[in-house]
């Protein structure tokens, strides 16, 4: 084994990003249960982020039990507006919305 070894922060894939952003300007960074077409966000990229920490549970929906209503925690805001890893995210981004 080797003796050097690197070990690098997970960042989040371009819609996990996307997702993440969404909550940045939101009051207390709520994510959304919507993409921008009406779509629902797919439960494995809240999952990934809460296990990853950049996300996490808010509350529970009495209504919508199944639905996961989560806010950005301190690294999901670190991790929304990081440039590391990603140097193209911008154009993942704007390619994403059209």
């Amino acid at each position: 084994m080797s003796a050097f070894r690197v070990s690098r922060k997970p960042v989040p894939s371009p819609v996990q990003r996307i997702w993440l952003q969404r909550g940045l300007d939101q009051p207390g960074g709520k994510l959304p249960l919507f993409d921008g077409d009406g779509q629902s966000i797919d439960p494995r990229t809240i999952q990934a982020c809460i296990d990853q920490g950049w996300a996490e549970p808010w509350f529970a929906n009495p209504l919508k039990p199944d639905w996961l209503v989560c806010k950005l925690t301190a690294s999901g805001r670190a991790a929304a507006t990081s440039r590391a890893g990603r140097p193209h995210a911008k154009v993942e981004l704007k390619a994403i919305k059209l």
